[in-house]
């Protein structure tokens, strides 16, 4: 396990990543999701999210650089509900699961757990 503010720092460069994906390239994560890659209404709302996740890592970054331990802590309890309800909204896509959709879920799964495990962690030490 990872303490919070690494779990944020490699959090943050794994939503940059798929920001810049999203940002550049949002039909092939729309296909790699099994859904219509060549709907520009779709490819603008991944880009939309792309460019919301830019500011999220921005943000998970500067907190795990230089919040006090329990602003720390409240973010890593933000985001154990964020990370484990993008897990639960990936699995809920309205289209066939592809190994793409299980990964990306898992991903967010292990981050949940991850964070959630910190926390208590956090919360009973003295």
């Amino acid at each position: 396990m990872f303490g919070i503010r690494t779990t944020l720092k490699i959090g943050a460069v794994v939503f940059g990543l798929s920001a810049l994906l999203l940002l550049t390239l949002p039909a092939l994560f729309l296909d790699l999701l099994a859904l219509d890659g060549q709907s520009a209404p779709l490819q603008w709302s991944m880009r939309m999210i792309g460019l919301t996740l830019v500011a999220l890592a921005a943000n998970m970054w500067l907190v795990a650089g230089s919040a006090s331990d329990a602003n720390v802590t409240k973010a890593g309890v933000v985001m154990a509900v964020v990370a484990s309800g993008l897990g639960v909204l990936t699995l809920a896509i309205p289209t066939e699961l592809g190994w793409f959709s299980i990964v990306y879920a898992g991903v967010g799964f292990a981050f949940g757990l991850n964070y959630a495990v910190c926390v208590i962690r956090a919360r009973i030490r003295p």
